[in-house]
């Protein structure tokens, strides 16, 4: 799956905070639903950031084989978060931090979109496309 990030809220903004993340990530997913990917994004203060992870999805509602509703849980570590900012985020050691990011989203056909929640700092709305 390919996907990249189409909304960004911060729960409470700070003018210094980027709610334009320019994510692009790359998961592969087995028929048990576990994946591992990688991200490539702007973190919320702009630094060019890398989270790579494995997780798994699951899915508690279908309508016919093309609509599906699901959970994903992703857990990695994440790398980017750096001068000023290196403790916005928890255990950031040598400059990588252990990350987990809960979602909710919807499957049709092969089109996919993604309401990530980011710690107690905001929410991402994804879309992805499965190949």
């Amino acid at each position: 799956m390919l996907r990249t990030s189409l909304y960004t809220s911060h729960f409470n903004p700070e003018p210094e905070h980027n709610n334009h993340q320019q994510l692009i990530s790359l998961e592969l997913h087995n028929h048990e639903n576990w994946l591992l990917g990688g991200a490539r994004f702007k973190n919320s203060f702009g630094q060019d950031s890398v989270y790579l992870y494995g997780g798994k999805s699951w899915p508690f509602w279908r309508s016919g084989q093309h609509l599906e509703a699901r959970t994903k849980l992703t857990a990695g570590i994440l790398h980017g978060y750096r001068g000023e900012y290196r403790d916005k985020i928890p255990f950031n050691h040598f400059g990588v931090a252990p990350a987990a990011l809960p979602s909710v989203g919807l499957r049709w056909h092969r089109l996919e979109t993604d309401l990530v929640i980011f710690g107690t700092a905001g929410v991402m709305v994804t879309g992805g496309i499965r190949f």
